[in-house]
């Protein structure tokens, strides 16, 4: 860069003096930056109309819906016997509803009285393994580990594994039957190893105790494959990264039962808990005190088995391998379902930590289709198929509860006959409509677009469900998308009329220096106004809508007499200032709408897709029209996701762009040239002034 001298010697404001000269050599570029301003309040003006014309587009595509003309209404004669209501599909007619000799109800299941004569009531929110023989018939706890793993399929193979060689367990084969293996949510029947057929059937599962799966189908690629399963043991395994004073197990009310001899010692052969620490084995007695039988039955902490927590009395370090091995008292039960889509049956592996409460929502939140619920003041279980209906045929049951904690809710077969408890099939409505007797699974039915709601038995009632046009309905989806259309208009009116004020050009950096926030504001609005001012584009929509709404309608669903939108009562207002806007006659549309609702359908959706012009309805006209003056602003202004390059303005922007560019780097040459001249200028002068010294002390010595 060139050293600049800045009036040193010449006693000049040379900076100001570049300035000023600068603010004259700009100019040319002020009025590029005010173009290209201008070119960006013209784009976005564009873009502007091109969402509003989009907003009336996503209302046409809704008005070319036969759903917008055909609303049904239906009225019944004995409400107390059958309602109904009708979609658009619903041809205008009546159902004559007779002789409900049945109404459809669900199965359900309900137990006897789930306490014990001696115990204290069951409490729902309290574990199962803490109230075991609270309830009349005592949970039968198993030992294993209930685990759950989710596997994702790797296509092309019928074969999946739950890895547990790692882990040194295996799968319990005598729970198999009770495990869950579900593949995208469907659910797979689980098998052992078949001795009579090898073959493993398509909605099967086979599981051995090392946890191989095989599947009777292939399972696609990203497949999710849900396990519920049951172990032998449970194995937790870590080595401490820092010191602890606590280790917490993945798990609550574990087995810690172990046989000690007269003399306080714990038989190895029954120990159900096991702690390793360093090699060293310890157990857990009585009390809860983790013990070592072989070094005086040392005690190293407690167990709080409620928390499944191991409290240490002294800190085990860092690096330190803790080692624990356990099992849990679990249950199992089954629920059989006949529906709608055939039957469905869904395992539960409960482990005794769980409450009553937890079981009921994991129930219901399966697919087995049912509501089940725990009543503490009668102390009985509800179990309710949510689907109405008789789908089991003639079978007893259409739902049936089986296992070890089925039995202990009394909610297996033979239980539920004892102690109040009952059960009862679902049934399906029995009536009879328009003379043809038949029957539903459900009390409410669709019939040819047509929902009705069966509400009570009445054998010698009747009930007339009339289904007519529903004309408010119409009315006001014709009314509202009139409303929108002037509201369109409106504002494409106001943008082609708005007045252009050409000596409010956009403000330059120096102006805005001149003026407040407010002054900016109301000069910009000005220079901002009439950008789209007559403009060809808008205009010519504009006229092609007025064309489409006015040319007759004219094709096989039409009437001759409802041909034109005036025949319905909708014209254009008489104030010509307001630029075609539509108004309407709501008495004439109204009777138009209840004497010929196909006539008037006809009108605004004609003869769908037809290429004929005449035959098109105005609502197809119109989607053309707004469809095609969109590509037109598309391709002049682009849209926010359009590069410069591919559109008019963003062409013209770039251009004036590279022109402020090229002529911001004659700017800085120009300054340059000028700070050159007024440098060398400085130097002559201190030169000079230097000589004029010099002479002056010379003079001054010869006196």
């Amino acid at each position: 860069m060139n050293m600049r001298i800045g009036g040193l010697a010449s006693g000049m404001d040379i900076d100001q003096i570049v300035k000023d000269l600068m603010k004259a050599e700009r100019i040319p570029l002020d009025k590029l930056k005010q173009k290209k301003q201008t070119l960006e309040w013209q784009r976005d003006d564009y873009r502007s109309m091109n969402t509003l014309l989009l907003d009336f587009r996503t209302e046409l595509t809704q008005m070319k819906l036969t759903t917008k003309y055909r609303a049904r209404s239906v009225t019944s004669s004995n409400e107390a016997l059958a309602t109904a209501t009708a979609s658009s599909a619903a041809s205008r007619g009546s159902y004559t509803i007779s002789n409900v000799t049945q109404l459809a109800t669900a199965a359900y299941r309900v137990s006897g009285k789930v306490t014990g004569d001696s115990g204290p009531k069951i409490d729902a929110s309290k574990s199962l393994d803490s109230q075991t023989t609270n309830f009349a018939s005592n949970i039968s706890w198993k030992q294993g580990s209930v685990e759950s793993k989710t596997l994702t399929g790797n296509g092309g193979t019928s074969g999946l594994n739950l890895d547990l060689e790692k882990s040194g367990v295996k799968i319990l084969t005598d729970s198999i039957s009770s495990m869950s293996v579900k593949v995208n949510g469907v659910a797979y029947e689980v098998v052992a190893e078949l001795d009579t057929d090898p073959k493993v059937s398509k909605n099967q599962v086979k599981i051995d105790e090392t946890g191989n799966l095989e599947f009777g189908t292939i399972i696609k690629e990203g497949a999710i494959v849900k396990v519920d399963y049951v172990t032998d043991k449970k194995v937790e395994e870590t080595t401490l990264t820092a010191d602890a004073t606590t280790f917490q197990l993945s798990k609550t009310n574990i087995n810690i039962k172990s046989d000690v001899n007269n003399d306080g010692v714990v038989d190895e052969n029954d120990i159900q808990f096991k702690l390793e620490i360093g090699g060293t084995s310890y157990s857990v007695d009585t009390n809860g005190n983790i013990i070592n039988s072989e070094n005086d039955n040392e005690v190293l902490g407690t167990f709080d088995n409620e928390k499944g927590t191991i409290h240490f009395n002294n800190k085990q370090t860092s690096g330190t391998t803790i080692k624990v091995t356990y099992t849990q008292n679990y249950t199992d039960f089954s629920v059989t379902s006949q529906t709608s889509k055939g039957e469905v049956k869904e395992n539960f592996l409960i482990q005794s930590s769980e409450t009553l409460n937890q079981v009921i929502n994991r129930v219901n939140a399966s697919n087995a289709g049912v509501s089940m619920l725990y009543d503490s003041a009668s102390d009985k279980i509800s179990l309710m198929r949510k689907e109405t209906g008789n789908f089991g045929g003639t079978s007893e049951d259409d739902m049936t509860v089986s296992g070890s904690l089925g039995s202990s809710l009394l909610l297996n077969d033979d239980d539920i006959t004892n102690n109040g408890a009952k059960k009862q099939k679902g049934t399906n409505a029995e009536f009879t409509i328009n003379g043809l007797t038949t029957s539903r699974s459900s009390n409410t039915f669709d019939m040819n677009g047509v929902t009705i709601t069966l509400k009570k038995e009445g054998p010698g009632e009747t009930a007339t469900l009339a289904i007519n046009n529903d004309s408010n309905i119409v009315f006001d989806n014709i009314k509202s998308f009139v409303d929108k259309y002037n509201e369109l208009i409106d504002k494409i009116n106001k943008k082609v009329s708005e007045e252009r004020y050409r000596s409010y050009t956009p403000l330059t950096d120096g102006q805005r220096e001149q003026l407040s926030d407010k002054q900016q504001e109301q000069w910009e609005e000005k220079a901002k106004s009439g950008l789209l001012r007559r403009d060809s584009i808008l205009t010519g929509a504009l006229s092609s809508m007025r064309q489409d709404f006015y040319s007759p309608v004219s094709n096989n669903q039409t009437d001759p007499l409802y041909r034109q939108l005036t025949s319905i009562g909708i014209t254009t207002t008489a104030n010509y200032l307001e630029g075609g806007k539509l108004e309407i006659n709501e008495a004439k549309l109204k009777e138009a709408i209840n004497n010929n609702p196909e006539a008037v359908e006809a009108l605004f959706r004609g003869g769908g897709d037809s290429s004929v012009e005449s035959e098109k309805g105005i609502v197809h006209r119109l989607y053309e029209s707004v469809n095609g003056t969109m590509d037109k602003l598309k391709a002049r202004a682009g849209n926010a996701f359009s590069t410069n390059e591919q559109f008019t303005i963003g062409k013209s922007l770039k251009s004036v762009d590279d022109q402020i560019d090229s002529f911001e780097d004659r700017l800085k040459q120009i300054e340059d040239r000028y700070w050159r001249q007024f440098t060398a200028m400085e130097k002559a002068i201190q030169r000079a002034n230097s000589q004029s010294s010099y002479l002056m002390q010379q003079f001054s010595g010869g006196n």
